[in-house]
């Protein structure tokens, strides 16, 4: 006699959508407003004061409001219902935008690291008062901003990229405000394209994180805190199943994380209440929300687990009774 297989799973991710992007959205449009408004003021104080660290605090902040701009528009996406073509929506828009942000922060890094390069070669005159008090005004609008973003900067990558723009502007800041002193104080004006340096080094630290986790994502990558194996083994400890296999773990969405897997049962018609328990332990254990799970009878079913990733499954055919 022949076993079915059955295939369950859970399709929450429209919600996940919703939440992950809607709640987060008025943080976002105030922080823009706060930023991008201090940013004109610093891009007029930095050629007034002939300050290059102002101007690289400013070019982080132009970067700041891309970053913040392009957060809101992929929150916008990421709301926007799935269809039948789309099964998944645009949750992936979130991953594109921080991706984006991060590759923006090497472009503006770049291009300071070259002017200060430019400055240490010949030094400009810098009104280091105006320069000190500009670099503090930064600095409040910085905090304010980091304050404001630091609550749901742990639930969502794309809102955790605007808070890494803002925290390496916040360190900039200082930096800017140490060189200013200096130039005030001593009239070291070499400090002004050092502070530069020390800036774009935290540009870059915070750009590599962020594009590397972006990647990791696009490149569905199990999440860094789960282990593949564990959960194949968890999986292995309730009763009655066998084996697992064809077991993939990935990340959707920042707030959306997947699992699939084949796992074969002792028992014949294995059904809802082992169903159950898988999906149970997955979720308390693991936190994995997006789970399909293919529950087979291993007199009848044979799965062939090919390097691609793919699983090719075949059916053994009932022996004949005479």
């Amino acid at each position: 006699m022949a076993s079915d297989c059955h295939q369950h799973g859970t399709h929450s991710h429209a919600v996940h959508g919703q939440h992950a992007g809607g709640k987060h959205w008025g943080r976002l449009v105030f922080t823009l407003i706060l930023v991008a408004g201090y940013c004109v003021a610093e891009v007029v104080g930095g050629f007034w004061t002939g300050s290059l660290a102002l101007l690289a605090d400013a070019g982080h902040m132009v970067s700041d409001v891309a970053s913040l701009a392009i957060s809101l528009f992929a929150m916008w996406m990421a709301l926007r219902q799935p269809t039948w073509q789309k099964t998944f929506g645009y949750h992936r828009a979130e991953i594109l935008a921080a991706l984006t942000n991060g590759s923006l922060l090497f472009l503006v890094a770049g291009g300071i690291l070259h002017e200060a390069w430019e400055r240490f070669q010949s030094p400009q005159p810098i009104l280091g008062g105006p320069m000190l008090w500009i670099a503090l005004g930064g600095l409040l609008v910085n905090m304010i901003s980091l304050a404001t973003l630091h609550g749901g900067k742990d639930e969502n990558l794309n809102l955790r990229g605007a808070w890494l723009h803002v925290l390496g502007d916040t360190l900039g800041s200082v930096t800017v405000i140490v060189a200013a002193l200096l130039i005030w104080m001593f009239g070291w004006v070499w400090a002004d394209p050092v502070a530069s340096v020390l800036a774009c080094l935290l540009i870059l630290y915070s750009a590599w994180h962020l594009v590397s986790d972006a990647a990791e994502i696009l490149m569905e990558h199990a999440p860094r805190d789960v282990d593949v194996e564990d959960v194949r083994r968890q999986l292995l400890s309730l009763q009655g199943v066998t084996d697992v296999h064809c077991l993939h773990v990935w990340t959707i969405a920042s707030s959306l994380r997947a699992v699939s897997a084949h796992v074969v049962f002792d028992a014949l018609q294995p059904g809802h209440d082992e169903l159950s328990r898988l999906q149970q332990l997955l979720r308390s254990h693991f936190e994995l929300e997006h789970i399909t799970l293919q529950l087979e009878d291993a007199s009848t079913t044979t799965c062939e687990n090919r390097e691609n990733g793919a699983c090719l499954q075949t059916l053994t055919p009932a022996p004949h009774v005479h």
